[in-house]
């Protein structure tokens, strides 16, 4: 009859994947077939591509899976198949509101037409700078002019010459000085000098002084009246030459620019607007005319505040230009920063003479404005780490509208006079990335999201080891090889990089679809065959990879070994011991993940029932741990109680563990100590057990079987390997073996051995040697097996009990089921 130890010993071929290479119809990567789409995530596909496709408020994705999955790159490919089969969407641009300046307008344009526009309004000014001066340089110009300058000099002389003929009527003369006008009597058709006319008789001058006061109110109605009318009308009719000297060549050039704009009325309104606004302020022309001639540097017209109404801020142009799309499809936006900003734009200001202001043209777009019409992609946790990014991103896709605004403004930390630009219409799909955790933290938590993200797109993170998925999965990986510029990868290499998958699925049916892991190992392959001046990558290249990734994350893991095998921290690894066993656990720092022994220990003696989990009562045991100790409670009670409670108090502990522990994968092994202690049975310290256990006392699968038993094992081989040290693993975790080469062959060399258990009795027996024992037709187990030998034990404890509180009187009061179940 086969041993227990024979039968369930694991054998050499299932403790590691090997895969043929054979499998991928290919020598060598440049032979492989490509691949088209993307490998293993069909579900994912079917859900982009209907997000992507179908009409309709809130279809838009949550991309979950874990990072490295292919989300992103599965993303960009299904909706630029997408976008190519869709039209370019309008373009739209902002331009002057010449009602009112602090609120541009937004104008939306076909695709194509923006840049156009803006090259034509930049066209149409640098036009008018030369084209307005030089019609106020022609002769026909001048000569209106001067003819209207001619008749204002006239209209002022023959004005003077009246009042001087009916002064002259009056015998009184007027004089010209540089004071002013004086008024002189006349006589003889000579001026009277002052001595004379003091001679006069004074009724005679008291005439002449009347008739001068009389003139003197005439000259004051003409210097007052008469002559700043004339004036007045002159410069009226100067205005209006000058002015429609200027409307001449404006309406020429705008005229020009309208014509290749014929069919877009809201162009041709701004044009007018433009055509009006200009022969208003046409002396700007003018006057940076004059300062050009004066300033040693050019003068460009679009520093000039005036002018820069007249400008046209392209937000996105889909087709032409340096702002444009040439391809004319519909955008695919990816925002790696989406603060509030660079989602929804932003508002820039400039110094001037001491101050912030700002214009239309100062008007950024954001990551929705560039994406309008088409597709955004965002990392879901970045925009929710963004202040007010995500309710911007709410409030657009539930408004359909593009609204900018601040942060200081949403806050009202400013109060200064901006812009309140006119809502661009918004038609968009957005794509978040994210983990799954999030997708269903925000499902529960933020009502918006379930109507806005209403398509998720899981990603898998393996899937199964099957030929055809390992072919489609080769292919894959060859056309990686392609795209990254690689050497070219052997069959066998490929090979040994779907065998790294399937270890980092933490199973051995399954294969990781991490692409992005399988990249970088495929990377540094490719630079060691470098470094040895191959031409291509074999399967020792990628051994040589995973060896050297390993070992840059070891620094930890030796110095854990070395506290070990120095005795600082004790772990037995030879002989026996009595209440005393080797768990596994798994250290995880990051990326870094690695095995670690832990001895436990377990103390009994007579007691209420009550076991002592050390860790819990030290707060250094997580709520895992604490459900598989009350556990295995249960599963003394249930087999050792039937015929009364259990009388047992014991305590069980993690020695020199200095951190939390959590996790359930160590309670068989806790059980193990206890029944050994309990028995009186030492357990053989060559073997470490790792195992979580039900009521029934069935053995259940735990995580990171493999760098448990690579931990163990490395304590072992430090020590030098025996032949009896092994580590007991559940049967149910055989599917899960991925070993490294090392254990393998140490395994297969008989220097070290694993077996898979189902039950404890079967565990405990590999750990004791002595069979666990079954019970008979009356209920009584062997008295030399392990069980019976428990069972003797409990029975001497509950008569020790017995006999305790007979002799304190205690019985009486039904004090030992109400200690037990306060124990429980």
């Amino acid at each position: 009859m086969t041993s227990l130890a024979d039968r369930t010993r694991v054998p050499v071929e299932a403790l590691r994947v090997t895969i043929d290479p054979g499998l991928f119809g290919f020598a060598i990567t440049d032979e492989a077939e490509p691949l088209a789409g993307i490998a293993a995530q069909e579900r994912a596909l079917r859900a982009i591509g209907f997000s992507a496709a179908v009409t309709g408020e809130g279809f838009n994705l949550y991309a979950a899976g874990a990072p490295g999955s292919g989300r992103r790159t599965a993303l960009r490919a299904v909706l630029a198949e997408r976008a190519a089969r869709m039209e370019a969407f309008d373009d739209w641009v902002y331009v002057h509101n010449f009602a009112d300046e602090h609120r541009p307008r937004a104008m939306r344009l076909p695709a194509g037409q923006a840049v156009a526009l803006r090259d034509a309004m930049a066209g149409l000014v640098e036009e008018l700078l030369v084209d307005i001066p030089a019609a106020f340089g022609t002769d026909d110009y001048k000569t209106r002019r001067d003819a209207v300058e001619t008749e204002r000099e006239q209209a002022k002389e023959e004005a003077f010459a009246e009042l001087h003929e009916r002064a002259r009527a009056e015998n009184i003369e007027i004089l010209r000085t540089p004071v002013g006008f004086v008024f002189a009597p006349r006589r003889n058709g000579e001026v009277v000098k002052p001595e004379v006319f003091q001679a006069w008789p004074e009724e005679e001058r008291k005439a002449v002084q009347e008739r001068i006061s009389a003139l003197q109110r005439e000259m004051g109605e003409l210097l007052q009246r008469r002559i700043p009318e004339i004036e007045r009308r002159a410069r009226a009719r100067l205005r209006e030459i000058d002015r429609a000297t200027a409307a001449a060549a404006i309406d020429m050039a705008v005229a020009e620019r309208a014509r290749g704009f014929a069919d877009l009325p809201q162009v041709q309104d701004h044009l007018r607007q433009v055509a009006a606004d200009l022969r208003d302020n046409f002396m700007v022309f003018l006057a940076l005319a004059q300062a050009a001639e004066q300033a040693p540097m050019p003068i460009r017209p679009e520093a000039h505040p005036a002018l820069r109404r007249y400008a046209v801020n392209v937000l996105e142009a889909r087709r032409g230009g340096e702002a444009g799309r040439e391809d004319g499809r519909a955008p695919i936006v990816e925002e790696p920063d989406p603060t509030l900003p660079n989602l929804v734009g932003r508002i820039e200001h400039q110094t001037r003479d001491g101050a912030l202001v700002t214009d239309f043209t100062m008007i950024r777009p954001g990551a929705l404005h560039r994406a309008n019409g088409g597709f955004l992609i965002l990392e879901a946790r970045q925009i929710l780490s963004q202040p007010f990014a995500w309710e911007a991103l709410k409030n657009a896709l539930k408004t359909g509208e593009i609204r900018i605004s601040g942060v200081a403004e949403r806050l009202a930390l400013v109060q200064t006079v901006s812009l309140e630009p006119d809502p661009i219409p918004l038609s968009v799909k957005v794509a978040l990335i994210g983990d799954r955790w999030l997708f269903h933290l925000l499902s529960a938590l933020d009502p918006d999201f379930p109507r806005l993200f209403k398509v998720l797109a899981d990603f898998d993170d393996e899937i199964d080891r099957s030929p055809e998925n390992l072919s489609v999965l080769a292919r894959a990986l060859a056309g990686l090889v392609r795209r990254h510029g690689l050497r070219p990868f052997t069959a066998a290499a490929i090979a040994r990089v779907l065998e790294e998958a399937s270890r980092l699925a933490d199973d051995a049916r399954k294969v990781t679809l991490q692409v992005a892991a399988l990249g970088d190992l495929m990377v540094e392959a490719d630079h060691l065959a470098g470094a040895a001046g191959a031409d291509r990558v074999d399967a020792g290249h990628v051994a040589a990879a995973i060896a050297a990734a390993e070992d840059r994350g070891r620094r930890l893991r030796d110095r854990s070994a070395e506290m070990i095998t120095r005795d600082i921290v004790t772990i037995a690894t030879r002989g026996g011991a009595v209440g005393q066993i080797n768990g596994l656990s798994v250290l995880t720092l990051g990326t870094i993940r690695f095995g670690r022994p832990a001895r436990i220990t377990a103390r009994v003696r007579p007691g209420p029932g009550r076991i002592i989990d050390i860790e819990r009562e030290a707060k250094l045991g997580g709520p895992l741990h604490s459900k598989g100790v009350m556990i295995l409670s249960s599963f003394l009670a249930s087999r050792f109680g039937q015929d009364g409670p259990v009388s047992l108090s014991a305590s069980i502990v993690f020695e020199q563990s200095y951190g939390g522990v959590d996790g359930d994968s160590a309670s068989s092994t806790e059980l193990y100590a206890l029944l050994s202690a309990l028995s009186g049975v030492a357990i053989s310290q060559g073997l470490a057990v790792t195992g979580s256990v039900d009521q029934m006392g069935r053995v259940q699968a735990i995580g990171g079987v493999n760098e448990k038993i690579e931990g163990f094992f490395e304590i072992c081989a430090a020590r030098g390997l025996t032949g009896d040290q092994g580590v007991l693993i559940p049967k149910a975790n055989l599917q899960h073996l991925n070993l490294r080469p090392e254990v393998v062959e140490a395994v297969a060399a008989g220097r070290f051995r694993i077996h898979a258990v189902e039950t404890v009795d079967e565990g405990i027996e590999l750990l004791t040697g002595v069979p666990a024992g079954v019970r008979d037709a009356a209920g009584r187990w062997p008295a030399e097996s392990v069980n019976g030998r428990v069972a003797a034990t409990l029975a001497r404890y509950a008569g020790a009990m017995r006999r305790f509180r007979a002799r304190d009187g205690e019985e009486d009061n039904g004090t030992p089921d109400g200690d037990a179940e306060d124990g429980e």
